[in-house]
Order: C-alpha cells, then sequence, then structure tokens
C-alpha cells in the first residue's frame, strides 16, 4: 500500500483498500494471491459512500466464506 491509501478489511486472501484522490475515493478490492491482482474498482465521490459500499462487500464476502 502506498501513503494515500487506507485499508479497510482483510479477509482470507482478500483486502479492501481506500485510495483518496481530488476528485473523492477509490474503492478496490484485491486478490492477497499471487500478483495482488485488482479484482473491483470503484469511484465514489463522497467517502461516505464508499464506506457503505465497502461494508456490503465485507458481508457479502463473509457470506461466501461461510458457504
Amino acid at each position: 500500500m502506498n501513503q494515500d491509501e487506507q485499508l479497510l478489511w482483510r479477509l482470507d486472501d482478500v483486502e479492501c483498500v481506500m485510495i483518496s484522490c481530488c476528485s473523492g475515493a477509490e474503492l478496490q478490492v484485491r486478490s492477497l494471491r499471487g500478483a495482488h491482482d485488482i479484482l473491483l474498482r470503484e469511484l465514489y465521490p463522497t467517502k461516505s459512500d464508499l464506506y457503505e459500499r465497502s461494508r456490503e462487500l465485507r458481508s457479502a464476502h463473509e457470506a461466501r466464506m461461510r458457504g
């Protein structure tokens, strides 16, 4: 991670980070295996929208892990 990134959550082999930029914030979900591929990238005008989406993604990933 670089200094403009904030780790939001990490579960198993997936992490979700927020990257701040002047026009809003970018959410990235990344695989921690191999080359750390970006699985999802979304842009948000406000951090509150990004945090809400991050919680949704975390819940969905936890449900998949439970099977």
